[in-house]
């Protein structure tokens, strides 16, 4: 499963997370952050969390245009993955995600005022 979330930071301005979490080990095989809204920061955390651990079954996505994208969903076909979207407002059909978010937001991006991508990538890497 994967989506892709906004996080603020003071200093650094807005950055965009995408993670691949596996459902059943609840485990993150890829994420990646974007100060821009670029589709490739999102296909990238697939092609590796792929490489790393083979194509999955079902692959639950939200509805963002990076996941919705003709690169995102090509990928994800080309390699005979069915996909599952969320309901619109239903944070419990991706709730593993969602709790991942919380996660940052609360425990690395709110105590923390990031200076630059790299330095926040850093510091919700530990």
């Amino acid at each position: 499963m994967g989506g892709r979330y906004h996080l603020y930071s003071n200093a650094a301005g807005i950055v965009s997370f995408c993670a691949i979490l596996d459902w059943t080990s609840r485990r993150g095989p890829a994420w990646r952050l974007s100060n821009t809204l670029p589709t490739d920061f999102c296909v990238e955390a697939v092609q590796e969390a792929r490489t790393r651990y083979g194509s999955p079954e079902i692959f639950n996505t939200d509805q963002g245009f990076q996941c919705t994208s003709p690169e995102f969903l090509g990928l994800l076909q080309t390699h005979d993955v069915q996909i599952r979207r969320d309901g619109s407002g239903r944070w419990r059909d991706n709730v593993f995600v969602e709790r991942l978010w919380r996660s940052l937001k609360y425990k690395a991006v709110s105590l923390h005022a990031y200076e630059t991508v790299g330095v926040a990538r850093d510091g919700m890497a530990r």
